[in-house]
Parts: structure tokens; C-alpha cells; sequence
């Protein structure tokens, strides 16, 4: 069968870069095929894209192919006790394929790019002995970034002003933190989405160490990622997209995300935690503290996951090197994604 890989002009509006390659379908049964030894470039795989579009079950679906192990790249899905609204891989997801960084932390701890780079680095070097592909999934294309091409020194965090801002973001709404960045750093503030809460926190806080323009100095290194790597990004229609979400935001509700966040606040985890402000957790511990109804907290919720969602399109359409996979021109679901991914790695040499 025609496989069909597309760049992600409909997250950019450029025009499509395409190409293709053929390979047959293989029996749901056949033996895994085994990882090409490459001592001088060892394989990555990593799977990126918008929220809900399906990297989970394409993993999962890849693992049935070949010897894989996932490393989740969600900043998220680290946090133990937070379930109904991560989305995180289900227990029989996790039983198909061994899923690495998931429920590591609890809600009160900081947990940061920095420290993901440093989790998933010593997760592919524990996998690739196991003579297994490590595999790096998720949406967080901060902590992608980071992996890939490191951070450069930084000015450090502090814990106290980000709570303080955290504070006034709960009590004032979000868009007077980028509105006191675009007062202080206005080329910066351009920069920034106001809904960006995370960075517009951290782009204050470098403001506020005295950054010499006033401009963040977390960059990117200038190497290139390791040779070796395979990049796929997944992206579907987004009017399809969009229905998604709102229904898998309306079943996280169903499946009692109210009752986790009381849990969580009745734990002594505050509604100000970076955890608790993910999308979902902020809105019904509004809920709990009586100043929203349940149906405005999911539409609240809906309309933040859609913007997440275009969020993380434009930062991963920046990514040069990603090979993107249009769900709309691919036939059988997550396992028609996986064997155009497997074909990917075969064209690049990774396996054999």
C-alpha cells in the first residue's frame, strides 16, 4: 500500500511538503523485527503532536511490530494521583508496552524540562541496553526540545515569586501576568500567548533576575539532534480534532474528575500548585471552592483544550526536522499509522 507522510501545512498554512514510500502490510502475528546495531548512532524515535490526535495508541500499536519502550513527554503525566484529566496510557496500555516517566512525582514537587531531560536520557540509555528502541511520546514540546538539544544555562527558578504570581493569576485572571510582562518586556510579551501561563511566569522571573535586554535566556543549543533520531509528528484535521476533544473532555468529567480534585485539595495539594493549574484541575477546583457550576467548568475546559491543542501545532511545526503523518490520508487507524512509522525506520536504516 501507498504511504503518505505530510508536513504540517495545515498547522502553518505554508504549502504541504510530501513524499511517500511503500511498504506491505505485515500479519498481525509475525515475529518482532529486530533493531539494526548501529554502535556509532543508536535510534530514537519520537512521536510528538497536538493533544488527543492518538500518540498513545500508535505507540502501543508500534510495540506489537517491534521491541520498543516508551518514554512519555508529557508534563502532565509525571504526576502521581492526577488520572481522570492527563490522559494518561490505561493499564492494559501499559501492560503492552512498558511506559517510562509516568506517575513519578507527586502534584507538590517540581518537576521541570531540565529534570525531564535528565529522567529520559538515563530511561533511553536503560532501554538501549535491553537491546530495545527507546521511544519518546508525548506533547510537551518544551521537554522534546530539551532532550533533544538541551537547554543552556539559565537563570535558576524561584519558587516564591512564581507562587506569588501563581496567586495573583487565581485571584485576578491570567492576562494581567501578560499584561505586567508587556509593561516590563514588551517584545517578549509579543512573543508569548496570554493563555501561555507557564512561560509568561517563567519570562517574569528572568525579567525580575535583571535578563540584561529583558528577553528569556533559555535557548536551544546550536547542535543539531543526535544523529540517529526519527522524528514523526501526527496531525489531524482540525475541525475533527477539535469534536474530539470536547467529547474526551466531557468523558474526564463523567469519569469523575470533580471527585479527583476535591480528593487532591482535601490532600492538602493547593489549587496554586503548577500541577493543579493543568488544564481541567484548574477549572473544577473552582468548582469545589464554589465559584463556578460543573457545566461551565467543562466548557472552560474545552475551549482551553482546543487552544492547547494550536498551541502545541505551531510549536511543533517549527521543528524542522519532523516527518508528519495526516491521520485524514492514512487507512487503519493506529496500526496503519504504526506500520508507516515502521516503514519510516526501515528508509532510515534503523531496523532490519
Amino acid at each position: 500500500m501507498e504511504l503518505v507522510v505530510r508536513a504540517a501545512a495545515r498547522a502553518t498554512g505554508e504549502a504541504s511538503l510530501k513524499w511517500s514510500w511503500s511498504c506491505e502490510p505485515q500479519p498481525a502475528g509475525r515475529a518482532r523485527r529486530r533493531l539494526r546495531q548501529m554502535a556509532k548512532t543508536p535510534s530514537l524515535l519520537v512521536i510528538v503532536g497536538p493533544t488527543g490526535v492518538g500518540k498513545t495508541a500508535t505507540a502501543v500499536a508500534l510495540g506489537a511490530r517491534l521491541p520498543i519502550e516508551v518514554i512519555s513527554a508529557d508534563s502532565r503525566q509525571v504526576y502521581r494521583g492526577m488520572d481522570v484529566a492527563t490522559g494518561k496510557p490505561t493499564a492494559d496500555e501499559r501492560a503492552a508496552v512498558v511506559h517510562h516517566l509516568v506517575d513519578i512525582v507527586d502534584p507538590d514537587d517540581t518537576y521541570d524540562a531540565a529534570r525531564f531531560a535528565r529522567d529520559a536520557r538515563a530511561a533511553i540509555a536503560t532501554i538501549r541496553s535491553r537491546g530495545r528502541l527507546p521511544v519518546v511520546v508525548g506533547g510537551t514540546g518544551f521537554y522534546v526540545r530539551a532532550l533533544l538539544r538541551g537547554l543552556d544555562p539559565a537563570v535558576p527558578a524561584d519558587p516564591a515569586f512564581r507562587a506569588e504570581l501563581t496567586q495573583l493569576a487565581a485571584r485576578h485572571g491570567r492576562p494581567v501576568l501578560h499584561a505586567r510582562l508587556a509593561a516590563q518586556a514588551p517584545t517578549l510579551a509579543r512573543r508569548l500567548h496570554p493563555n501561555d501561563h507557564v512561560r509568561v511566569i517563567r519570562a517574569l522571573e528572568l525579567v525580575r533576575a535583571g535578563s540584561p535586554t529583558g528577553e528569556a535566556r533559555t535557548r536551544w543549543r546550536d547542535a543539531e539532534t543526535e544523529e540517529g533520531t526519527v522524528s514523526i509528528g501526527l496531525t489531524l484535521d482540525r475541525s475533527r480534532l477539535d469534536e474530539r476533544l470536547r467529547q474526551r473532555a466531557a468523558r474526564m468529567v463523567a469519569a469523575g474528575l470533580e471527585a479527583e480534585v476535591r480528593g487532591l485539595l482535601a490532600r492538602g495539594y493547593a489549587p496554586t500548585l503548577p500541577a493543579m493549574q493543568g488544564i481541567g484541575y484548574r477549572e473544577f477546583s473552582r468548582v469545589v471552592a464554589g465559584e463556578l457550576d460543573a457545566e461551565e467548568a467543562l466548557r472552560l475546559m474545552q475551549r482551553e483544550t482546543l487552544r492547547y491543542a494550536r498551541r502545541q501545532w505551531t510549536w511543533f511545526a517549527r521543528e524542522p526536522a519532523l516527518s508528519w503523518i495526516d491521520l485524514d490520508a492514512t487507512d487503519g487507524g493506529a496500526a496503519g499509522i504504526a506500520a508507516m512509522i515502521e516503514a519510516k525506520l526501515e528508509q532510515e536504516d534503523r531496523i532490519g
